[in-house]
């Protein structure tokens, strides 16, 4: 089997269980590509298995079978702009602190990779969000898997976004920033904004204020087939424009539209773990005694 793999730094506790994934993949004699950043880190913490290949941003992968994140779910997103439209199967491993995307728990490292070897899991394809403008802004990597943000600059007044779907007006937002969440974002940026929570597979997104200036602006939810552009004006000359973890400064007559990509992110899960049983881990719901009685 081929395997890509990304990381972030991770902490002495980890590195144990990441040097038993390094050495079960040599047992399996696994073809490794590293990609650089994380190869220089890796190679003063573990002992590396010898021929590892490295790739760096913009190197083909298209003869990998899978790709491994290991990190949070920041790693994870990064890991999509890596894999961009050749929707190469990547398993994450968690080894940050929520853990919503990357959803393999450090300490089961061996059972995951068992379960890859032996076909084990499924393939779940989550849409992503692509940004479209007049004047280049993200330059080719112009797509992300949870949000789309339009946001106020440092400590300036608020901004005003106006918003339109499919060219029809929907509504001029007074805030500090607009979001537009695709399902996978909703438990994001878009959730600590007072978004709904969406089920992955579910065709929509989600379009959520920060911090609106008007109390009766609540979150929408639109269908994805929808393009939905963005008029900003403020005070200052800019605002910044934020694609998943990436934020850039924008002039404030750049046009901005967004729409779903036409490919996915395709996650590998495991059978045991499901997006439900995600939110009630994550977000510490049934934390009721009553519960252990109804199961």
């Amino acid at each position: 089997m081929r395997i890509a793999i990304l990381g972030k730094p991770f902490s002495d506790t980890i590195a144990p269980f990441v040097q038993m994934l390094f050495d079960e993949l040599q047992r399996r004699r696994a073809e490794l590509f590293l990609v650089e950043q994380f190869q220089l880190f890796l190679k003063n913490t573990i002992n590396l298995p010898t021929g590892i290949q490295t790739f760096g941003r913009g190197d083909r992968l298209q003869d990998v079978d899978v790709v491994l994140s290991i990190g949070g779910d920041g790693t994870l997103l990064d890991t999509v702009t890596y894999v961009g439209k050749l929707q190469i199967p990547i398993l994450g491993i968690n080894t940050g602190r929520l853990g919503f995307l990357a959803t393999i728990p450090y300490e089961s490292i061996l059972v995951a990779i068992d379960a890859l070897y032996k076909g084990h899991y499924a393939l779940d394809d989550r849409a992503l969000i692509r940004v479209d403008s007049d004047q280049e802004v993200f330059g080719d990597i112009n797509f992300g898997l949870n949000e789309f943000s339009v946001l106020k600059r440092d400590t300036s007044a608020m901004i005003v976004v106006h918003t339109y779907i499919d060219g029809e007006y929907l509504n001029s937002y007074w805030a500090d920033g607009l979001v537009v969440a695709t399902p996978t974002g909703s438990t994001g940026y878009s959730l600590s904004c007072g978004g709904p929570l969406v089920l992955p597979q579910t065709n929509n997104f989600v379009i959520s204020p920060v911090c609106p200036h008007n109390l009766n602006v609540r979150p929408m939810i639109v269908s994805d087939r929808s393009v939905i552009s963005f008029e900003v004006e403020g005070r200052s000359s800019g605002y910044l424009a934020s694609l998943d973890s990436r934020s850039t400064a924008v002039d404030m007559h750049v046009q901005l539209a967004v729409r779903r990509e036409n490919f996915a992110a395709r996650l590998v899960k495991l059978h045991h773990v499901n997006f439900l049983s995600t939110l009630r881990s994550k977000l510490n719901w049934g934390l009721d005694k009553r519960n252990d009685v109804l199961k």
